[in-house]
């Protein structure tokens, strides 16, 4: 009677994780469907080709302009910036963490690092605005510092306490006795950690990166408060920019219900699901082939 109520609890907590995968993967597919479904009528009103090589945003005009080339630019523009900064800022973070930090400082610096986690958007974006911002305008000389640049440098902060934890969970779990045999031909604990660590790490590090990246290209708060919001191509990272998110966190809550607008932000919501979609299956694709590599 035991094993076959033992049984019974086993098919029943199978069916539960089944449920809930499948719920997951709904909620996913749902989404998914209302954005494009809002879309669709946007695109009914200005051709696919014009929403995507258009130059110009600007909806509230008579002529309506609905060109997401300048979103588009200034979301690549300030991501890239955050993580060519976080990148290697939070794999060599993890590195000494993991490698070489006495344990009485790795013990201090890891909670102090997760902190930054929970730091709020809303605050990291006002630091930009009192203390970022003008040291770059400083810096460069320029009359403003709400620019890509600004933006890049807070979105690197907010991406690496998830480049880090990913990272250092991944150089951990790289076997101790890969670094015992480097160690035993005469490399140094330096040699050993960049020729051999790191790289039977890789995958890992990887995922962290896309992890972090994801971070970066989603976010909203911080952008918005600290780009300059300005919806043109920008020419570098001195420049004012407006990112995807911000401008849908903008227009939505004062755009008219059902016009081609209200459905235009739709429209670059399902350009920036697809475009994060795409790094993550291009992230698995990667590291599943380094694992087998590694295998």
């Amino acid at each position: 009677m035991t094993i076959k109520r033992r049984e019974q609890t086993d098919w029943l907590l199978k069916q539960v994780f089944k449920a809930t995968g499948f719920v997951t993967i709904a909620l996913l597919g749902g989404i998914f469907f209302m954005l494009v479904y809002n879309s669709i009528a946007f695109f009914i009103e200005v051709k696919p080709l014009d929403f995507l090589t258009g130059s110009q945003w600007d909806p509230e005009s008579t002529e309506s302009k609905y060109g997401i080339a300048p979103l588009l630019v200034s979301t690549s523009l300030v991501t890239l910036g955050a993580m060519l900064i976080a990148v290697p800022l939070g794999i060599f973070t993890a590195a000494f963490l993991s490698e070489m930090a006495h344990p009485k400082l790795k013990n201090i610096l890891k909670p102090l690092i997760e902190m930054l986690a929970a730091i709020p958007s809303v605050a990291i974006g006002f630091l930009g605005i009192v203390l970022v911002g003008p040291g770059i305008a400083k810096i460069f000389g320029i009359s403003n510092g709400l620019n890509a640049l600004n933006g890049a440098v807070l979105l690197s902060v907010m991406a690496l306490p998830t480049i880090i934890t990913i990272s250092e969970d991944a150089i951990n779990a790289v076997p101790q006795s890969h670094r015992e045999a480097s160690l035993a031909l005469g490399a140094n604990k330096w040699q050993t950690m960049f020729k051999v660590t790191l790289p039977a790490a890789l995958p890992g590090l990887i995922a962290a990166v896309m992890l972090g990246l994801g971070r970066a290209l989603g976010e909203t708060m911080t952008v918005l408060m600290a780009t300059g919001n300005a919806a043109v191509l920008p020419r570098g990272f001195l420049d004012a920019v407006r990112t995807i998110t911000a401008t849908i966190a903008i227009e939505m809550g004062e755009v008219p219900y059902q016009t081609t607008h209200y459905f235009a932000l739709f429209a670059i919501a399902v350009v920036l699901f697809l475009i994060t979609l795409f790094i993550n299956l291009l992230g698995e694709y990667f590291a599943n082939r380094l694992r087998k590599f590694h295998a």
